[in-house]
């Protein structure tokens, strides 16, 4: 049997199990955020949230998601059928495929590559196109203008978002996310992450992801006050829940990057206790449970408003904070927090 796995169709078959484990956990998780982003919103308002289907309502996202299922698919008359399906199939697949690169632990990789982070820019830059071609597909005024929108609004945030990752690249002198949180493997725990000489970073991060992942306060390609749903508005059953799906995978592959770029990925936060994909997961969860709070308590911003933040004040920012982190990296300033180059390579 041990022969057997060293052979094409062993590493095959080795691949395939790995993948398959790696799209469980996602679905897995995707399940829960759901429920958990509802129940978050819900004690916000001092409501219940799901409480009927399975025990304390953990179900319900299974019954919808069967719901979904289950109805008929409806494709406006006037719609291009083609493009109008691969619409969210290729939201939903680009959301999925950016997992390959991400660490749950030392060694827990599906492709350990050293572009790992060039990688999922570029994939997560690619989801854009699911968006604006169910939007133009629709034809129809309302997903248009929705699609627009987010074309605008993504675009403007994966800048800010790169020049964000660049100072961490700097710091580390790798693109590998095993070589960045073993950068930040240090005798101080929780105070050697990246989360302190590049504080001010996290927060852009953070704001930046939540506009690039379409959440609230900056949901407006699908504001409903505004666009009737925005681009997704003609979008019913499967298709409509593969939307869903890509939406909050890509909302967790947000939670997951903060984690391993500025949170220690899987390290322990205490000295002493052991690494492990635990702490991995457990950070992720609670990035998510920042993202629903944001979600439940902040009001929409106009649309001028988010044009002007992302390019006005976090462009120029990431780009200063660029330039900072090069200097006290060549010149090891701060007794070399942002020159970490013997772990990062």
């Amino acid at each position: 049997m041990a022969d057997f796995f060293n052979t094409p169709g062993g590493v095959a078959l080795i691949v395939l199990a790995q993948v398959i484990a790696v799209v469980a956990f996602v679905m897995i998780s995707l399940l829960f955020l759901v429920y958990g982003d509802r129940k978050i919103w819900a004690a916000v308002q001092m409501r219940r949230g799901p409480n009927v289907v399975g025990a304390y309502g953990l179900l319900q996202t299974v019954a919808d998601a069967l719901k979904y299922v289950v109805k008929e698919v409806v494709i406006p008359a006037g719609a291009d059928r083609t493009v109008f399906i691969l619409a969210p199939l290729t939201s939903f697949v680009l959301a999925m495929i950016a997992w390959a690169v991400i660490p749950f632990n030392d060694g827990w990789v599906l492709s350990d590559i050293n572009v790992a982070i060039l990688y999922v820019f570029a994939v997560s830059s690619l989801e854009v196109y699911g968006v604006i071609m169910g939007g133009w597909a629709s034809n129809s005024k309302y997903p248009f203008l929705g699609s627009l929108r987010s074309a605008a609004q993504m675009i403007s945030y994966e800048v800010s978002i790169g020049l964000i990752i660049i100072g961490v690249i700097i710091s580390t002198g790798s693109m590998n996310f095993g070589n960045i949180v073993e950068a930040q493997d240090g005798r101080f725990g929780f105070f050697s992450w990246y989360w302190l000489p590049h504080f001010p970073m996290v927060f852009l991060f953070f704001i930046s992801a939540l506009a690039e992942t379409n959440r609230p306060p900056f949901d407006l390609p699908e504001a409903e006050s505004e666009l009737v749903a925005g681009y997704q508005v003609e979008y019913s059953a499967t298709p409509f829940l593969l939307f869903m799906a890509g939406e909050y995978i890509a909302i967790f592959l947000m939670c997951a990057l903060t984690t391993l770029l500025f949170f220690g990925g899987w390290l322990s936060p205490i000295p002493g206790l052991p690494d492990g994909v635990l702490w991995m997961v457990a950070k992720m969860a609670f990035f998510f449970f920042l993202f629903a709070m944001v979600k439940a308590i902040t009001p929409r911003y106009r649309y001028d408003q988010l044009m002007r933040l992302g390019w006005k004040v976090f462009l120029p920012f990431s780009l200063a904070w660029v330039v900072f982190v090069a200097f006290a990296a060549r010149f090891d300033w701060f007794w070399g927090a942002f020159a970490r180059w013997g772990a990062g390579g």
